[in-house]
């Protein structure tokens, strides 16, 4: 099933006043956070394992690679600077 028709079909299921009633019911609201809550603590401990592998294994992390583009574009801020004002 595509995408598009699938957000065809929520968005038709969002007009139907039952959908609507069971989604505004507080047992149903606190699912759905329980839900999200749950998906970011196993996206967290997913990160951490991942994390810890790759320093097992010598590898750098998205962290580290992120750091270092970071400090990459302050130096070529840096040397365009010290170049534009020595010409």
């Amino acid at each position: 099933m595509s995408l598009k028709k699938l957000m065809r079909q929520g968005a038709k299921m969002m007009q139907d006043p039952r959908v609507t009633k069971v989604l505004q019911d507080p047992r149903v609201m606190k699912a759905f956070a329980k839900g999200f809550e749950l998906k970011g603590k196993v996206q967290q401990q997913f990160d951490s394992s991942v994390e810890g592998l790759a320093n097992n294994l010598n590898l750098a992390t998205k962290a580290e690679v992120r750091e270092l583009k970071r400090t990459i574009r302050k130096l070529e801020r840096e040397l365009k600077k010290s170049s534009d004002s020595a010409a």
